[in-house]
């Protein structure tokens, strides 16, 4: 994509990645992409604001020359040092020797243990103001969001608020930057809430922390290192991002999360019946398979719903080990305080009902009720288990 007007002297220079299978080698973006956002402030000074990969460095050379040369740099921005968005600092030193680095001050250990810049490195204070003529930045830390070393970078005369990785998502530009020029909103607001549940959602204070530093700051534009740049509602992605912070203060969402894992039909024939019970109470429900669905879209739905249904058997005295890493996952993240429910088979001897109560103290949920059943399931189980779900679903109102 060619460089984009965001204001004036102020572009977008970003790059798309369909290429990377896993972000932070982890969560899978196969198919949904995701994009470096990077931008460059072209007047009396000129800046850039984040970086890329260093596999994108050509592109993002490419894209800051449509503006400007880039040996004439004169500062980089770092609003955080993760190397998705600063990959390609080498390079760009190489290109612009003389270029001035600002970051804060946690930052500057960091630029050495990566990159080994120790010279032409500015610690910047929080609330410190830089005259670039005719535009200025503001620098505001955020630490925590997601890293210790993170700030915000806020040009005041165009009043848009470079957040990096706050206020991000996954998915590739579909050609378009905006918010009022995309045509599928919804695609970026899911990826958006599953990039929180994965890298933000273990800081929720320090997110709110951020968005209560920027109350009295007018923002025309949110222009985030990840997803689409939000202009026509800039306050929409801060308030989702509130919304969900606000999950791990006050708590989610009516809804249930149904996981299963099966080795032989057996749990997956109760599933059906435990699915037919929420939906009988009228509360909505997602169902995972745990085996074949990664633990990063399993994550965004319990992060988002008050209650858990686990379906699983026995597996060698212990809890089926698919289902067994996605609660690791899950205690991890610290998503706590959930209601749940265990259901499962097993053979010879039971086992994950144990287990589950170890994970449901671990996580600090609420085990409400759990049941294991020998072999395959009757039809009086199957009965037992509608019930189950109906049961659950109501509990949770």
């Amino acid at each position: 994509m060619p460089a984009v007007n965001v204001k004036p002297g102020i572009y977008w220079i970003g790059v798309n990645d369909r290429t990377t299978d896993l972000f932070e080698g982890l969560w899978p973006i196969t198919s949904e992409g995701v994009s470096y956002n990077a931008y460059v402030i072209d007047g009396e000074r000129k800046v850039l604001v984040d970086a890329a990969k260093d596999i994108k460095g050509d592109a993002l050379l490419d894209q800051i020359a449509e503006v400007f040369d880039p040996a004439l740099l004169d500062y980089i921005v770092i609003n955080h040092m993760e190397p998705d968005h600063t990959g390609v600092l080498r390079t760009l030193r190489r290109i612009a020797p003389n270029v001035t680095f600002l970051c804060t001050s946690r930052a500057v250990k960091m630029l050495e243990n990566y990159y080994q810049v120790t010279d032409n490195v500015h610690a910047v204070e929080d609330g410190e103001v830089l005259d670039l003529g005719p535009h200025q930045l503001q620098f505001h830390s955020a630490p925590m969001v997601h890293w210790p070393e993170t700030m915000l970078t806020y040009e005041t005369t165009q009043k848009v608020l470079f957040s990096c990785d706050a206020f991000g998502g996954y998915g590739a530009l579909q050609g378009a930057i905006f918010d009022d020029q995309c045509t599928a909103p919804e695609f970026y607001e899911r990826e958006a809430l599953r990039y929180y549940a994965n890298i933000v959602a273990l800081f929720p204070k320090p997110v709110l922390k951020a968005i209560d530093k920027l109350a009295g700051i007018p923002v025309d534009v949110v222009a985030p290192s990840h997803g689409l740049l939000w202009r026509k509602h800039p306050e929409r992605i801060i308030e989702l991002y509130q919304k969900w912070a606000n999950y791990a203060i006050e708590g989610p969402e009516l809804g249930v999360t149904l996981l299963y894992g099966t080795m032989y039909g057996n749990t997956e024939k109760m599933v059906e019946a435990v699915a037919a019970g929420v939906a009988r109470a009228g509360m909505p429900v997602d169902i995972f398979d745990v085996r074949h669905i990664h633990a990063s879209y399993i994550l965004s739905s319990v992060y988002t719903c008050s209650g858990v249904l686990i379906g699983a058997p026995t597996y060698e005295g212990e809890l089926f080990p698919p289902m067994a890493h996605v609660l690791d996952m899950l205690n991890r993240k610290r998503i706590q305080n959930r209601k749940l429910a265990y259901f499962g088979s097993f053979g010879w001897s039971g086992g994950a009902r144990r287990e589950i109560a170890q994970w449901a103290e671990k996580l600090k949920w609420e085990l409400v009720e759990s049941w294991e059943f020998p072999g395959g399931p009757t039809s009086q189980d199957l009965l037992k288990a509608e019930e189950l779900g109906y049961t659950f679903a109501q509990s949770l109102r």
